[in-house]
């Protein structure tokens, strides 16, 4: 019953900007935290930045701490990413993450980002 949608990828030269946006939309739906995760290709899956849905205190991993900043938008159940100082190694399909307060977790079908040279 809960859907995650993903969008703002695109194509970006590196040292440029791009932000993404992540809505959960189902009949019953109470976040706990939402996410960020990447993955390239011949990659694992790797933890991007999360968000507390209540007191909004945010997570970052060391890759993109500094350059990237993640949000919400509490009453329209959506996540954001804001990508700055973009490099090719941010190359990667983006996927949204939200956990529900019975530890149910959701995942979107991912953005794909890709920064060039």
């Amino acid at each position: 019953q809960v859907r995650l949608v993903e969008s703002g990828g695109g194509l970006v030269q590196a040292g440029g900007s791009l932000k993404l946006s992540c809505t959960a939309s189902g009949r019953t739906f109470s976040n706990v935290a939402m996410a960020w995760f990447r993955q390239a290709p011949g990659k694992e899956r790797e933890f991007v930045a999360s968000i507390r849905w209540s007191g909004g205190s945010t997570y970052y991993s060391d890759s993109v701490k500094d350059r990237f900043s993640i949000s919400r938008h509490k009453y329209l159940n959506t996540v954001y990413l804001q990508m700055d100082s973009l490099n090719v190694d941010d190359t990667a399909v983006y996927y949204c993450n939200a956990r529900g307060v019975g530890g149910s977790e959701y995942w979107g079908q991912g953005t794909q980002v890709t920064v060039s040279s």
